[in-house]
């Protein structure tokens, strides 16, 4: 089987989490206490590893450099696919979110990384060629523009199916391209003049000499301009109805052209790699965007993530968000499970049509109850909720709160027991910042991990 070949300027995307309530008082600029630092691969990285998704064997041609934040993204990319490196002149790029309560508050790109323009390597060639079908995601960072490169994906396109996902910095698509896939506002810099999406398309179509061109349109899908015959492609009704106001939308330009490559390289046709594009790119907004690919430094968010029939509680989310459902989460240590928890998951459940449990890690608890808990390991805790029947994932965490987690699974409604009325939850600024709700359950009396564990010290 051949592979499908991603090429393209990677760079290291970091979001910095934090909460934000009170103002500086040396300007009414917002202060935020930062909790929590996320890093994954971004641009052609962030499409090869979405790609990964799809596709047994991806490769990524890429300019990288040996410094911190390159081995670092390097590191990050050999989770999901094999780099072909490219010699990179200069720092590696970093673009930086500081975010709170699911908003991007603020931006900070460093690295002035462009790739060098010498000789492509043997194995850059062997790559290309050797490829079933090929994505360029360009960042306008110097790899799309590589004369060598665009040669050889000129040569290819005759062959075998080429999408380009093309940037404003960027050189134009090469001739022959199978698919092009411009969002609208990069459509209009492309084309002045122009502003509606169906003329855009049909003229990019031709300036580009390309086979098809889908300028996408954000919730309103994507209007594809094949051949002669023009198609708009709306995302699914389930999935718009269900509205995901405020979403984090990063990623999805390369979640639709990674979808788009992966569907072209198993032989659809153009429209029906649209149409696979449009929803798997709306799904993967209301899933949590590329947040949901990216992995914490310092203690670890999701040391386990179980459900009953496999895949992650991200992905329960997504398919419960897909049909226009609600989404219910509740948290806690689950130490020595008794009938007060079973109640309440059970009273959870009820309110909507899955429920994750966020649980504690074995650090988390033992900081919250001291040395001698839990009397249970997380795995086997987790093991024990996901056999119930109220029960849809688990996802183990490793702060004292679950906001971090929160802001990234945002259930419609978060569950905790009726004996913290009164109390000021730490996670509530998170969950009303997105909109979610908050439901307290009254606890079933008589029933506590710590008066179990009394009874047995109790009874030895």
């Amino acid at each position: 089987m051949k592979p499908l070949v991603v090429i393209g300027d990677s760079m290291l995307d970091v979001d910095i989490e934090g909460v934000a309530d009170r103002l500086s008082p040396e300007a009414p600029v917002p202060v935020v206490d930062v909790e929590r630092r996320w890093m994954r691969p971004g641009g052609a990285g962030l499409a090869a590893a979405l790609a990964a998704r799809s596709v047994a064997e991806v490769l990524l041609v890429t300019a990288t450099a040996d410094d911190h934040d390159g081995r670092l993204l390097t590191r990050l990319l050999d989770q999901y696919v094999q780099v072909v490196p490219m010699p990179l002149r200069g720092e590696t790029v970093r673009k930086t979110r500081v975010r709170a309560a699911g908003q991007s508050l603020l931006r900070l790109d460093t690295g002035d990384g462009t790739a060098d323009g010498g000789s492509v390597s043997a194995s850059v060639t062997r790559a290309l060629r050797a490829a079933g079908a090929v994505l360029v995601a360009d960042y306008g960072r110097g790899v799309a523009a590589h004369p060598e490169i665009r040669s050889l994906l000129t040569e290819l396109a005759r062959s075998v199916p080429v999408v380009w996902d093309p940037h404003p910095r960027g050189p134009a698509p090469t001739p022959g391209a199978s698919l092009v896939s411009p969002n609208l506002k990069e459509a209009r810099q492309f084309a002045p003049g122009y502003v509606e999406p169906d003329e855009l398309a049909k003229v990019l179509r031709d300036e580009w000499s390309a086979d098809s061109v889908a300028v996408t349109t954000g919730p309103n899908g994507a209007v594809l301009a094949n051949g002669k015959r023009l198609t708009v492609v709306p995302v699914p009704a389930e999935i718009r109805l269900a509205g995901h106001v405020g979403s984090d939308t990063c990623g999805a330009g390369d979640r639709f052209a990674s979808a788009a490559a992966a569907a072209l390289f198993d032989g659809s046709t153009v429209a029906d790699a649209v149409s696979h594009a449009v929803d798997a790119a709306a799904r993967f907004v209301a899933a949590g965007g590329a947040a949901t690919l990216s992995a914490c430094d310092g203690a670890a968010v999701a040391e386990e993530d179980t459900t009953e029939g496999g895949g992650s509680a991200f992905e329960v989310a997504a398919r419960v968000r897909a049909r226009g459902g609600r989404l219910v989460a509740t948290g806690g240590c689950f130490d020595l499970l008794h009938p007060g928890h079973v109640s309440l998951l059970r009273q959870a459940r009820a309110m909507g049509d899955a429920l994750v449990v966020c649980l504690n890690s074995d650090a988390s608890v033992r900081r919250l109850k001291g040395p001698r808990r839990p009397i249970v390991t997380a795995r086997d805790r987790a093991r024990l909720l996901i056999a119930l029947s109220s029960v849809d994932a688990v996802v183990v965490f490793d702060e004292s709160s679950p906001s971090a987690l929160l802001e990234r699974l945002r259930p419609d409604i978060w569950v905790k027991g009726g004996d913290y009325t009164g109390v000021d939850l730490p996670e509530a600024t998170v969950v009303r910042g997105y909109g979610g709700e908050i439901a307290l359950i009254p606890t079933v009396r008589g029933y506590s991990t710590t008066q179990l564990v009394a009874a047995t010290q109790a009874c030895g």
